[in-house]
């Protein structure tokens, strides 16, 4: 086994490290679904990461047992398919329904259908050392999908200016793995492990980036409200409030206060002075239309 081989020690001990920093980034996510756990809701969390990185971790023991000789692989990624699959159920246990079920078909979809389709294509089509080839190259294409799945939390990060749903911790483990991970694949030869933690690393790097750019600044939205957003304007257009881009809303009963220029432009030009009521005479009687006073001096005449 190369990663156990004493002819590799240098590879061994990247290996045991990587072991180490990842099973604590497998774990870095338990203070979030304690809260979780407390609040008896999701609060805006996602689970995508959490799927996408259950079906990783199953695409590396197939393609470890492939290879058979990175037993290292196999210990890291099936402590990270219990982990994983334990963060997906208690997101199942407390999430609203939408999110469940949207939880639910990508799971199905993912992990059930596209794991099957991969492992039946390739025990029919490949054999030897082609179908760890091709299996390699897949196991890079879904590991780039790891790293790319924090991307909406980034977004969201950018967009509401607060690093809530972003520790430090996770992006700092997730950075240093990504340099063992590939210091590892590198002295083993092994492109496939290697590859997809130089993507991991400078994704790593943006979201420390991120945190330290954002951690001390005002949120601009509250950050728990911003997977509430659709329902939120869905609301608001029923009751005449409308969002404007930026920070503001704005609501069309309340722009009676505003300036006189303002309240002009939302009502829209107003009929000629000659058109409205006249005031009441001096007598107490009440000035009578235009034309009713015509009418009256022609009858008189």
């Amino acid at each position: 086994m190369a990663g156990l081989s004493l002819q590799h020690p240098m590879a061994f001990a990247f290996g045991l490290l990587g072991n180490i920093i990842s099973f604590m980034t497998y774990l870095a996510p338990l203070p979030t679904f304690y809260r979780i756990y407390k609040s008896k809701s999701t609060q805006g969390f996602q689970s995508v990461p959490y799927v996408v990185a259950l079906f990783s971790a199953m695409l590396w023991i197939y393609y470890a047992l492939l290879k058979s000789n990175e037993f290292l692989l196999i210990t890291i990624n099936s402590a990270g398919c219990v982990i994983e699959t334990i963060y997906i159920v208690m997101y199942l246990l407390y999430a609203p329904k939408k999110a469940k079920l949207f939880t639910a078909k990508i799971l199905l979809l993912l992990n059930v259908g596209v794991f099957g389709l991969i492992l039946l294509l390739t025990l029919l089509l490949s054999a030897g050392q082609h179908r760890v080839v091709v299996l390699g190259w897949v196991c890079v294409a879904f590991s780039v999908s790891v790293f790319v799945a924090p991307l909406s939390i980034i977004r969201q990060v950018v967009r509401t200016r607060s690093v809530e749903f972003m520790p430090f911790s996770l992006s700092l483990s997730l950075t240093v793995s990504a340099v063992v991970w590939f210091l590892y694949g590198l002295l083993i030869k092994d492109k496939y492990v290697a590859l997809p933690n130089v993507l991991g690393f400078s994704f790593g790097v943006v979201q420390m980036g991120l945190y330290a750019l954002y951690r001390n600044a005002t949120p601009r939205v509250p950050a728990k409200e911003v997977a509430h957003d659709d329902a939120k304007e869905a609301a608001a257009a029923a009751d005449g409030t409308f969002k404007v881009p930026g920070e503001h809303v704005v609501t069309i009963a309340k722009l009676t206060a505003a300036p006189p220029a303002v309240v002009e432009l939302i009502k829209g030009p107003q009929p000629p002075e000659e058109a409205k009521a006249k005031p009441p005479a001096e007598n107490g009687t009440a000035a009578a239309p235009a034309n009713v006073q015509r009418n009256a001096v022609a009858d008189q005449v």
